[in-house]
């Protein structure tokens, strides 16, 4: 039997795929696993006995990394899964920047009850009409699932695309359409682009990566859309040109002081994921991810450990180990296990920065004794029997 805990709303569709042998909890401290969506857990005591947390949605920033690494708690995400979502809306983004529709719908109810508005609005029509966006350049920042997906939409808006990311993965370039100019020197789509789109995930190194000195390289007609993070933009600097008449129009979809109400600045209520497919989506795949690492130690999309896939086990028994990448562990497993007179079949070790993961099949049940002396080797966070 698991113990499992929600600490948001997560949709039926997903909780539907655990099977009798979960059982639901309140109380965080009797969960292994823990299914998260926006809370934030920073703050929380992280109980020993906890395995697992699975984020229903990509970004990570609310789950302490480090620390649940530390404890040897694998976090999951799930990329890909609200991609679609999300690209709708950055579409949306653009064509509410490129046409000022917004505007002229309140206009339009605030003519509520004029028996002439068909003919008045021939005459304030022009106070609302735009640009299209085919022909424009579209710079895309990072070329993961959602990237990936509004660079390809683009070309169907018969948009030049600009690709940027310098990390893509080799999947990522076989699903990217061949008419995206894949762009080495990122202040070529500062400077070129018509609008300019980032999807990066928040880290130090991309932190404000948008500042005062890249959109100084914009043109003055340029849009910026942030459906990734707000944090990803130096929004102060993007305000202040805003006001200035530097740049166009800032599209952002986390709402905040500094945005909110700003000329130039379209602001939505963080709607990038909030549709029912995306969440479905999302709930589907933190719960598959949950059941094959509890019932077959398997990790796929762990942000902070490796993945490591061995399948379902076909042998007597199977025990995982979550530790340092450092040199010696293993040897220093194998050895216990011999001393013990326990035969391993079969093994995968796999590492992420500090931390590694080490999976083993053996020949017959290890006794606790043997796995308790695992346990306390130097650099071992958390020992599992799984089998």
């Amino acid at each position: 039997m698991y113990n499992y805990t929600c600490l948001n709303p997560i949709a039926g569709v997903g909780l539907d795929l655990l099977t009798a042998d979960y059982n639901k909890v309140d109380a965080l401290d009797e969960a292994q696993a823990v299914l998260v969506r926006s809370a934030s857990m920073h703050e929380l005591e992280l109980p020993d006995g906890l395995d697992a947390v699975a984020r229903a949605g990509a970004g990570v920033n609310n789950i302490p990394l480090d620390k649940c690494a530390e404890k040897g708690i694998v976090v999951f995400n799930t990329p890909g899964a609200n991609a679609n979502g999300v690209k709708e809306l950055v579409f949306a983004g653009m064509l509410l920047a490129a046409r000022d529709v917004v505007g002229g719908i309140e206009w339009c109810a605030s003519e509520e009850g004029n028996a002439d508005i068909a003919k008045l609005a021939e005459k304030q029509k022009k106070n609302y009409a735009g640009t299209e966006l085919a022909g424009k350049k579209l710079g895309v920042i990072g070329l993961g699932a959602i990237g990936i997906k509004v660079a390809n939409a683009a070309r169907h808006f018969g948009m030049e695309v600009y690709g940027y990311d310098p990390y893509i993965s080799v999947n990522a370039a076989w699903s990217l359409s061949r008419d995206v100019k894949h762009i080495n020197d990122l202040n070529t789509i500062y400077s070129e682009c018509d609008y300019i789109t980032v999807h990066v995930p928040l880290m130090d190194a991309t932190k404000k990566m948008i500042n005062a000195e890249a959109i100084a390289m914009m043109k003055p007609t340029t849009v910026v859309l942030n459906f990734a993070r707000d944090l990803l933009v130096d929004e102060e600097a993007m305000v202040a040109a805003l006001a200035e008449g530097k740049i166009r129009k800032y599209v952002s979809d986390f709402p905040n002081p500094t945005t909110v109400g700003k000329n130039g600045c379209i602001v939505i209520p963080h709607l990038g994921a909030s549709t029912e497919e995306s969440e479905d989506n999302c709930a589907v795949m933190a719960v598959q991810e949950i059941r094959d690492y509890l019932e077959n130690g398997n990790i796929k999309n762990s942000v902070n450990y490796p993945n490591c896939d061995m399948g379902v086990c076909q042998t007597a028994s199977r025990v995982a180990f979550l530790h340092k990448n450092e040199h010696g562990t293993i040897s220093q497993f194998t050895s216990v296990l011999g001393d013990a007179g326990v035969n391993i079949d079969n093994m995968s070790n796999k590492s992420k920065g500090d931390f590694a993961y080490t999976m083993m099949d053996v020949d017959a049940p290890i006794p606790a004794e043997v796995m308790a002396k695992m346990k306390d080797l130097p650099g071992v966070f958390k020992a599992r029997v799984i089998k």
